[in-house]
């Protein structure tokens, strides 16, 4: 908890919850207590231990309103989009759970909880101008990131994705979220019921994210100042289109969300 940088813009929106509780269990208090005690998520936190041996970590929480917590920044943050997104959080656990009902827990996760997975661990909300979103989904890092960056003030971003959060206590330039476009015509508040009533099977299933290496993010690292800061391919890739052969990636069922 002590290396979390509260100051960070991807935190700006979590800093006033998620800091006074990183304090409480930097002090020696159990983090799911610390969570639970806070009061402001549909669910309670419990210790990991409490998630029965072979039961679906998503399906406890649909049927318990508990949500197994380790020690650690990953269910941290997680805890914490529970207070931030609780609409959106219980779509995407009922979600979760609805697949289980149907086809049970099998060795790789279907289309529909693997997007929901990748939507969990690693969104990036953004509601940008066309002109942004569309360098940005071709992969024309130069144009979004340099030539538009006065565009920039323009746009706003959310962060959602637990995982990338933990990733980013450290910061290092590869980091890569999964951006989920917001309508121009939410707002803050509206911004949770919004993305509930977004997030349907079908449209997940479809995976309609873009990625974006986070660190680009104009007025969010230093680095990215320079403009041959997006010259590097080996992290801003120029998009590759799949072929009808391939199939798209699926995430190994491996037990509660590592």
């Amino acid at each position: 908890m002590a290396d979390i940088d509260w100051n960070a813009p991807w935190l700006a929106d979590w800093r006033a919850v998620g800091e006074p509780i990183a304090q409480r269990v930097g002090a020696g208090c159990p983090q799911s207590q610390a969570l639970s005690d806070v009061g402001l998520a549909p669910v309670g936190f419990v210790p990991q231990a409490d998630l029965p041996e072979g039961q679906a970590y998503e399906d406890f929480i649909y049927a318990r309103g508990q949500v197994p917590t380790r020690e650690g920044l990953h269910d941290f943050f997680n805890a914490l989009c529970w207070m931030h997104f609780p609409l959106a959080k219980k779509r995407l656990n009922q979600l979760q759970a609805a697949e289980i009902a149907r086809a049970g827990v099998g060795q790789v996760r279907g289309p529909v909880r693997d997007a929901a997975t990748v939507f969990d661990e690693n969104a990036l909300l953004i509601q940008a101008p066309d002109v942004v979103w569309d360098a940005l989904t071709a992969h024309r890092w130069q144009d979004a990131m340099v030539a538009c960056r006065a565009h920039w003030a323009h746009v706003r971003l959310w962060t959602f994705g637990h995982a990338a959060l933990e990733k980013l206590v450290q910061p290092y330039k590869s980091i890569t979220v999964h951006l989920w476009r917001v309508p121009h015509a939410v707002d803050a508040a509206g911004l949770d019921a919004c993305l509930a009533q977004d997030l349907t099977t079908e449209k997940l299933a479809t995976k309609p994210f873009s990625p974006l290496p986070v660190l680009g993010v104009p007025g969010w690292w230093a680095p990215n100042e320079a403009p041959d800061f997006y010259d590097d391919v080996g992290v801003f890739r120029p998009r590759r289109l799949r072929t009808k052969l391939e199939k798209p990636y699926a995430i190994q069922e491996i037990g509660p969300a590592a």
